[in-house]
């Protein structure tokens, strides 16, 4: 598979609450890490089997193999899902596009997080219709595309299309994802597939370690870029660059901290 101008394997435009400025998004991103134990910035992650912070009756094992494939992608939001570069195109070119692209967009809200289960893994959703959110998903879709390119046969192969409707697949051939527009719904994954018998043990402990986050609204205020290295590695943050916010939407100061190794940040 070719890579645009010598660039990473994929990159992908991702939500990543506590980037920005949001009080109650660090308290979450914090939370999420722990949970999932690892940072994709490369900070050092207070383990959830330090000084007795495990969920009772857990064991760091046991959630390293609920979370898997959600610790590789790390804690995000899926706004243009992982694609290669367009040949011609550079990551940095990308970047620039995307800090412009955020500077010209207001943030929007993440309204009362709600624990979900999605089929058969977990994750934490709007609590309520999200209408900005998904309109600013939808011009992120669409706005950068530019910077794709085309699904390979194996690339598509891979997204099952015999299992999808013929509006997902649709969309997948016209924007190699199936789940944007009308089909999009936004979602922080916590876990990998869950057997049905273990439901009711991991949706408890999920409530519970996310029990200060549920029912808030959470500041989506930054627009995150991520890279895959190499097929198969972590992928990590390489730049985030805030939106514009909204005038008197933030009013608590942010948690004095350092967020910055292994980023670009704009």
């Amino acid at each position: 598979m070719s890579r645009g101008m010598g660039g990473p394997y994929r990159v992908a435009i991702y939500a990543a609450p506590g980037s920005g400025p949001d009080p109650y998004g660090a308290q979450l991103l914090d939370r999420a890490e722990e949970w999932l134990g690892r940072s994709t910035v490369g900070r050092p992650v207070r383990y959830t089997g330090d000084q007795g912070r495990e969920p009772t009756g857990w064991t760091r094992d046991a959630i390293d193999g609920l979370t898997v494939d959600a610790r590789r992608y790390g804690f995000h939001g899926t706004l243009k899902a992982p694609f290669r570069l367009a040949p011609g195109r550079s990551l940095s070119e990308l970047d620039r596009c995307l800090g412009r692209f955020a500077a010209d967009h207001s943030d929007v809200l993440i309204p009362q997080l709600a624990l979900t289960r999605l089929d058969s893994f977990y994750a934490l959703t709007p609590g309520v219709t999200a209408k900005p959110l998904r309109a600013l998903a939808d011009q992120v879709v669409a706005g950068l595309d530019e910077f794709r390119a085309p699904l390979e046969p194996a690339e598509r192969a891979r997204r099952r299309p015999e299992r999808l409707t013929e509006r997902q697949r649709d969309l997948l051939d016209a924007w190699g994802y199936p789940y944007v527009f009308d089909e999009f719904r936004f979602h922080l994954t916590l876990t990998d597939r869950v057997a049905p018998e273990h439901h009711p043990e991991v949706e408890a402990v999920l409530r519970d370690w996310f029990a200060n986050s549920l029912g808030r609204d959470i500041a989506l205020d930054v627009l995150a870029l991520f890279v895959e290295p190499e097929p198969g590695a972590n992928f990590q943050l390489h730049s985030y660059h805030p939106l514009r916010p909204h005038f008197g939407r933030l009013t608590e100061p942010m948690p004095v901290r350092d967020r910055s190794a292994g980023t670009s940040a704009a």
